[in-house]
């Protein structure tokens, strides 16, 4: 069978616009997935495909341009673009789940374990994880930065990123004890943040090249991307946003919100972005893009 994704080869590393770059990311990402599945029928490979497929591909952008900025056929790196659309989306299939959060919606269709049932939802949350690492070791590099991209992926999967920002999140609500600004911070930071992180350092851990300003820059970007789905939590309606909103408040959790009120939070965001956008001056003008995607992250709607 051919490759889905020679169509989507980019002729030269030159810089595009951020939309166009997105939604490029986003067919890149879908057709390497759909590719792995071919001939797998059943409910658990459907899942897999419904769950990873219709969200933004933020992340795989990520991979995709940092690769491209630091001189790497961004073919090159589709694998790893796939890898981390398969960690996000399981994480959303099992964060659904009536253990966890209980959600009917998400990205404005029922959930995988309303669409099919929990076993399905947790068999194809599971199917998308380990495809991830299958995806990752289809990225076009040397053996020692193919690892140290392994290595660094479990670590912000995993209890040390979001497996343990999650636990850390369930652990306070459960407890009933509001945590402070700075507890908010070091649990988004895994939680949310450790993935966008890795996938801004992708570029670099292929090209085995310096990593402190994209790594400054993928710090700073998620913690304003979660600092704006706080907002959107409290603000948003969920025919726009894709989700239940308004759960945070509720449950009485401590956010950004809650912490720096509405105002504030939005405040905040900004100026981590502005830290983020500033933190790219050595790419000069081939970091434009970058810059678009982080005025993105607190312009979105949903």
């Amino acid at each position: 069978m051919a490759n889905p994704l020679e169509k989507y080869q980019i002729a030269a590393l030159k810089r595009k616009p951020f939309e166009e770059t997105l939604a490029h990311a986003a067919k890149v990402s879908q057709a390497r997935i759909g590719f792995a599945l071919t001939g797998l029928e059943g409910d658990v490979a459907d899942a897999m495909i419904y769950a990873s497929s219709g969200g933004k591909a933020f992340r795989a952008f990520l991979v995709l341009e940092t690769t491209r900025m630091l001189g790497i056929n961004p073919v090159a790196a589709a694998g790893a673009a796939a890898a981390i659309e398969c960690i996000h989306a399981y994480s959303l299939v099992h964060d659904d789940l009536p253990c966890m959060d209980d959600d009917d919606l998400r990205r404005g269709q029922p959930t995988v374990h309303k669409k099919w049932d929990e076993a399905t939802a947790v068999l194809a949350g599971d199917g998308l994880q380990a495809l991830a690492f299958e995806l990752l070791l289809q990225a076009e590099c040397a053996p020692r930065a193919k690892l140290n991209l392994l290595m660094s992926l479990t670590n912000a999967a995993g209890i040390r990123g979001m497996v343990g920002g999650q636990a850390a999140d369930i652990a306070a609500e459960t407890a009933k004890v509001p945590l402070d600004l700075q507890q908010v911070m070091d649990l988004q930071a895994a939680k949310t943040g450790a993935l966008i992180s890795w996938s801004a350092l992708v570029g670099p851990r292929m090209a085995e090249a310096e990593r402190e300003p994209l790594s400054i820059y993928g710090a700073y970007l998620g913690m304003a991307f979660q600092i704006v789905d706080d907002v959107l939590d409290a603000t948003g309606d969920a025919d726009t946003v894709g989700k239940a909103v308004g759960k945070d408040a509720a449950a009485g959790k401590a956010t950004f919100v809650s912490l720096l009120g509405l105002d504030g939070a939005k405040s905040r965001a900004s100026a981590l972005v502005e830290e983020a956008c500033d933190a790219l001056s050595p790419y000069g003008n081939e970091a434009d893009t970058l810059k678009e995607a982080a005025q993105f992250v607190i312009a979105r709607t949903h």
